[in-house]
């Protein structure tokens, strides 16, 4: 056994008041509310109601809810000392918020209530596992981080309130350069795993492996994956699960956020770049791999996805990262918002698709059916004057298009702003291309198409647009793509678009979409 890894009872080590702190962060979340600007506040979005949000966390279905919670900072718009927020729902349609459930109170967690996973163990109850966070020198990340497991379990069936346990894992900060965060838990046959991300000794991107008997007392077993690359020396937000393909034949995909990946053509082109890898394991060894490292979403901002299993589907939630500046909406007492939730499936391809959970369409309020649409050389037509949120589902004729660039332009406003979702002939690819927002981040995101969609006579695209961001689903979520998007004042209006050629769209559906009750 690696040294510094003794099975034991939990350490609890309160420092604070756990339910004053709560109280606190409440009235911090309201007071940030009390000032939003709803100008990018997304209506069909999870986001928090004031504050800064970042990754999604204890991802469950637990007595007929669903329920998504997300690291939180409750006191201005920018990262801080890490809460956790909470949303829950019944259909996956109408969202309700719920009262923080965590707020730094340990010794171990001081610093932050860091990132983790929701399990229901052996005896249907749930459990809680996350990451306590430390600054080294006891004040801020010049001294690097001290990160340890922790273990908690809800106080009540509703998920409103939960009791701390305390530490379960360590950290042997002899063998870890600082970064040691983020547990998944999984059960395989009558054994209990948890993986977490590590920066090694030697700055290497690894994932550990742990295993138990009784979800309490956890041995270390091995080193579940080393990044190939050099360059990255963290692997935050892992995600470890098995899946079937058609004929029932199971893979596992092992998922993590790469911190250190250098861009590369089209791929990695984010600060961090969240993806995964399709392969084999067994018990007691090392994963391995079968793909490349495959990107989940080609947008511009996406990290730390998370999934669990509804017990009928894989789900996972993305956080839609505003890693660069300028962030406008941090103007706006908000700060980022979660994807939509994605369904996961093996697809007959070999690679994972995510699309939309079928769910989605219940948010439809009405439907305008456009039918076929034929433009000329550089042409355009407004299909919408004005949208708030909005999903368009088109098919692209490809055989019949000569355009070099084809698709939407989405927040278009009067001073010449928009967003802009098109097809690249010329590259093969379908972009988001940012050029001419008005405000934040610019440039542009491409998706791949495979040699067989290209070859294809049409392409799919389904483009939610909601009033600060885009996400786009190519070909039934063989690839995905979110960006933020922020709108100038006035109407927003949604064009089609040809560009130095023709398009023919085989057919056309834009449905307005209903509030997710979060605003």
């Amino acid at each position: 056994m690696m040294s510094g890894f003794t099975p034991n009872e939990p350490v609890l080590t309160p420092v604070k008041d756990h339910a004053a702190e709560l109280a606190k962060a409440e009235a911090g979340v309201a007071d940030m509310a009390a000032k939003r600007n709803n100008r990018w506040y997304p209506k069909f979005h999870i986001a928090s109601n004031g504050g800064w949000i970042n990754d999604p966390n204890g991802l469950c279905f637990y007595k007929g809810r669903w329920h998504v919670f997300y690291q939180l900072h409750p006191y201005g718009t920018q990262w801080g000392p890490m809460h956790w927020g909470h949303v829950s729902s019944t259909d996956m349609l109408h969202w309700r918020r719920e009262p923080i459930i965590f707020a730094p109170s340990l010794e171990q967690e001081k610093d932050g209530v860091f990132s983790g996973s929701a399990v229901i163990g052996d005896d249907g109850k749930l459990k809680f596992y996350y990451t306590g966070h430390r600054w080294a020198n006891g004040h801020d990340n010049t001294g690097g981080d001290w990160q340890v497991q922790m273990l908690a379990e809800p106080g009540n069936d509703e998920l409103t309130c939960a009791t701390k346990r305390g530490m379960i894992i360590d950290c042997p900060t002899e063998q870890v350069d600082h970064h040691y965060r983020d547990p998944k838990v999984w059960k395989t046959g009558d054994t209990w795993y948890m993986t977490f991300g590590v920066s090694s000794a030697e700055k290497r991107g690894q994932m550990w492996l742990f295993s138990s008997r009784d979800m309490v007392r956890w041995e270390y077993e091995r080193v579940l994956f080393e990044h190939p690359d050099p360059n990255v020396y963290m692997l935050e937000c892992p995600d470890f699960f098995p899946i079937r393909d058609a004929s029932g034949a199971e893979k596992w995909v092992i998922g993590f956020s790469a911190q250190g990946s250098k861009p590369s053509g089209f791929m990695n082109r984010n600060l961090n770049n969240a993806g995964y890898m399709i392969g084999t394991w067994e018990p007691g060894e090392e994963f391995k791999p079968e793909t490349e490292f495959r990107l989940w979403d080609w947008g511009h901002n996406y990290y730390a996805p998370q999934s669990f299993n509804d017990g009928k589907r894989q789900i996972v939630y993305g956080w839609m990262s505003p890693f660069v500046e300028p962030i406008p909406m941090q103007d706006d007492g908000w700060c980022g918002n979660m994807t939509l939730p994605r369904a996961i499936t093996l697809g007959a391809d070999g690679d994972l698709h995510t699309a939309p959970v079928a769910e989605m369409e219940g948010l439809r309020a009405d439907t305008v059916d456009f039918g076929e649409i034929t433009l000329p050389v550089s042409a355009e037509q407004v299909l919408c004057d004005d949208a708030e949120a909005v999903e368009i589902e088109m098919t692209i004729d490809l055989a019949a298009s000569t355009a070099e660039r084809a698709g939407l332009k989405v927040h278009a406003t009067d001073d010449g702003a928009y967003t802009y979702v098109a097809f690249d002939a010329q590259i093969g690819r379908v972009v988001i291309d940012r050029q001419a927002n008005a405000q934040g981040d610019r440039g542009y995101r491409a998706a791949p198409l495979s040699d067989d969609e290209l070859a294809s006579s049409e392409l799919k695209l389904r483009v939610y647009v909601d009033r600060g961001c885009v996400e786009v689903y190519v070909n039934d979520g063989r690839q995905a793509m979110s960006s933020y998007s922020y709108a100038s004042e006035g109407q927003r209006a949604i064009k089609l678009v040809a560009e130095s050629g023709t398009l023919t769209v085989k057919d056309l559906k834009l449905h307005h979409l209903n509030s997710i009750g979060l605003e």
